[in-house]
């Protein structure tokens, strides 16, 4: 308790001085305001990708949605009189989240700059490339290997008195849920340089609860993925482990960086 306490006391302060000691104090009422303005843009940008998705959602759905459950043979079909109209409007508003997300990422980090030293404040831009790639690359990994495994998988259990029909508004539910999931999890070693940056994990803590982790991991592919069948499950947790360890080696690489400029400093 009393080492998370530092931390945050360490992170605050920074936040409030913008990472050096000559600046003016920001007030809590300024971090307000400054949070509410950086929702504002966050909300904005979310607007504006929505429409552009929604001016394409006959392509979204038909082509980019739709073309995975083809493949397996399996039929779609609408159960409600409302089912069409809610499918397109669902994917339009998670298709804009999708790619609003390096704005989202922008302003979020732009918030987050104070509690970081000015020369860190150089690498937001690189840091938000690196964090819409991490998400951009677990969305093609949901799509393209999660999905279709899954399908493959839940295809398999049809029979010749049982035809195995698929509700399209469930499915391009489960479709969005997988892949806006999967782009989550691939946030992870980006989660793990800002918390070693605000000193809040090391390498070693990393290494030490590691058996914890693949617990924790396990339990968040259950989760994360829409569907109760342990192949899905499976298939996303493999690469969260890998996550895992590549986040101990930026997480090692980020303490560095932050050992030579509190050295620097001194």
């Amino acid at each position: 308790m009393a080492f998370l306490q530092s931390v945050l006391t360490k992170f605050l302060r920074r936040a409030a001085t913008g990472g050096a000691a000559d600046q003016t104090e920001m007030s809590f009422l300024d971090h307000l305001e400054e949070l509410r303005w950086d929702v504002v843009k966050v909300l904005v940008g979310l607007v504006i990708a929505t429409i552009i998705c929604a001016i394409y959602t006959d392509f979204i759905v038909q082509e980019i949605l739709l073309r995975p459950v083809r493949l397996t043979g399996m039929k779609v079909q609408v159960l409600t009189p409302y089912g069409i109209v809610v499918l397109y409007m669902e994917a339009a508003l998670i298709c804009g989240l999708i790619l609003s997300m390096p704005n989202t990422l922008y302003w979020l980090w732009k918030f987050v700059a104070p509690g970081l030293l000015p020369k860190e404040r150089r690498y937001v831009r690189r840091i938000v490339f690196f964090t819409s790639f991490c998400f951009f690359a677990g969305v093609a990994f949901g799509y393209f290997v999660l999905l279709p495994s899954a399908l493959t998988f839940f295809s398999t259990f049809g029979t010749k008195t049982i035809e195995l029909n698929v509700a399209i508004d469930r499915y391009v539910s489960f479709v969005l849920a997988l892949i806006l999931g999967s782009g989550l999890v691939f946030e992870l070693p980006m989660i793990s340089y800002f918390l070693t940056k605000i000193g809040f994990l090391t390498p070693a803590f990393m290494r030490h609860y590691r058996r914890h982790a693949i617990i924790v991991i396990l339990f968040i592919a259950a989760i994360v993925t829409p569907t109760p069948d342990p192949i899905t499950q499976l298939i996303l947790a493999l690469p969260m482990m890998v996550l895992y360890e590549v986040s101990i080696i930026v997480c090692k690489f980020a303490q560095r960086k932050e050992s030579v400029a509190e050295s620097q400093s001194a």
